[in-house]
């Protein structure tokens, strides 16, 4: 079985260079930070905050998420736009943090692992969720590069959004810090991962490095 984790941090191109490499691999892509972001919004439509630990505890319970053709469906409903609108940004770290909430999510993100593999992407992958994974890469970038992705990405999936580079900046800043600052899983590079800075890489150059280190080893 070929388990490749892909760690970083957001707008560092992570997500895309995980398709591609699954692709290449012929494997599933799992889409874990896909998972926060729809448990961030099930609590968020259902007016539960963050600080209301043990109702999120029993709620996840109930939480059904399904990847279907590279679409995700929360308890039947196909969320995979819904789930990358800048509110969700905005509150995804503080759930994402809950103990309660990654114990549920990593249980489920195992289960992928199964023969022939799985190509996944996140925060914690090389270092929690996978740490025998076969390939361990970290991808960096820039504060200011990621915020120009994302807010390019943005603007691609709603021309009339008014967001500035400015605010997705600071919102990835604050994003950066909670990740990393936080207790459970926080985000860090694997002691036995590659790092690649993608800054001023394209992603297919990012790609053909991962490939090649891969079939190198």
């Amino acid at each position: 079985m070929l388990i490749v984790t892909i760690d970083g941090p957001a707008g560092s191109g992570k997500s895309t260079v995980a398709k591609k490499i699954a692709a290449r691999c012929g494997l599933p892509f799992l889409d874990t930070g896909a998972m926060y972001r729809a448990v961030a919004l099930y609590f968020m439509e259902n007016a539960v905050e963050p600080e209301e630990t043990e109702k999120i505890e029993r709620l996840m319970n109930s939480i059904s998420l399904r990847f279907r053709a590279e679409r995700l469906f929360l308890c039947e409903r196909d969320i995979t736009e819904a789930i990358r609108l800048p509110q969700i940004s905005e509150r995804v770290s503080l759930y994402a943090s809950l103990p309660g909430v990654r114990k549920h999510l990593v249980a489920l993100q195992r289960q992928q692992a199964q023969e022939p593999g799985v190509v996944a992407e996140g925060r914690d992958m090389g270092t929690v969720v996978f740490p025998q994974a076969n390939f361990k890469f970290f991808l960096s970038a820039s504060p200011e590069e990621r915020a120009k992705r994302r807010c390019r990405e943005l603007r691609q999936k709603d021309p009339a959004s008014r967001i500035s580079c400015e605010e997705v900046l600071k919102n990835i800043l604050e994003r950066d810090f909670l990740d990393s600052n936080r207790k459970e899983s926080p985000l860090r590079k694997a002691s036995d991962a590659l790092e690649i800075d993608t800054t001023s890489l394209s992603i297919d150059e990012v790609v053909e490095k991962l490939v090649l280190h891969m079939a190198s080893s």
